[in-house]
């Protein structure tokens, strides 16, 4: 795992996209979301380069069935996650990963957002909590239900139905799935097809 501050990122990472990376860049209308982009993706090129001890230039990616990247020709499976500037790699040799990053900065319905895509075990926790619990359990569950979509390339915000079948650690087959201490406000969680040996962060 790697964490980042993507406010504080040399902008000449941006060197290492290829052509298609910077035309996506170009198509967005909001600068800061495009600086932030850009910067996330330098650093992913980046790590993977050192990994694989690879030019991080000369890496190329395609896209699984709902729209995971991943390297060209197959090796370490990766994700990543960025909310506002806080940005969180994961990077495995054995098996697919997902992240998933969410800052408590936006209002929302969280009973209703939960009876739409999350599983009817966590909809009944949420709704027995206080709105002040409410609102950090919500986080919690809704990060572990989106890297768990990452994982198996599930698509984006999957239904509930999609979120129960996933499943947790604990049968054969299930994903094992972890929260993340990524700081105060912030909800983080990893998921992995089988549980890592050793989890380490590390800090861009």
């Amino acid at each position: 795992m790697w964490r980042a501050d993507l406010a504080a990122v040399d902008d000449r990472l941006a060197g290492l996209l290829c052509d298609e990376e910077r035309a996506r860049a170009e198509r967005m209308i909001d600068e800061r979301a495009r600086r932030l982009w850009v910067r996330s993706r330098g650093i992913l090129r980046a790590l993977l380069g050192r990994y694989l001890q690879r030019d991080p230039g000369t890496l190329r990616f395609n896209l699984h069935p709902h729209g995971k990247p991943a390297l060209l020709g197959g090796g370490t499976a990766f994700n990543l996650s960025h909310s506002g500037t806080l940005a969180l790699y994961a990077l495995s040799a054995s098996g697919e990963v997902g992240v998933d990053v969410q800052t408590d900065r936006r209002r929302m319905d969280e009973t209703a957002i939960a009876r739409r895509f999350l599983n009817a075990t966590d909809v009944r926790r949420l709704a027995q909590l206080p709105p002040p619990e409410r609102r950090s359990e919500f986080l919690r569950a809704w990060v572990r239900h989106e890297a768990a979509l990452k994982c198996r390339d599930a698509g984006f915000r999957a239904d509930a139905e999609t979120s129960a079948a996933l499943g947790t650690a604990g049968a054969p087959g299930e994903l094992w799935i972890a929260d993340l201490d990524a700081g105060p406000g912030v909800a983080a969680a990893l998921a992995c097809e089988e549980g890592p040996r050793e989890l380490r962060c590390w800090e861009w």
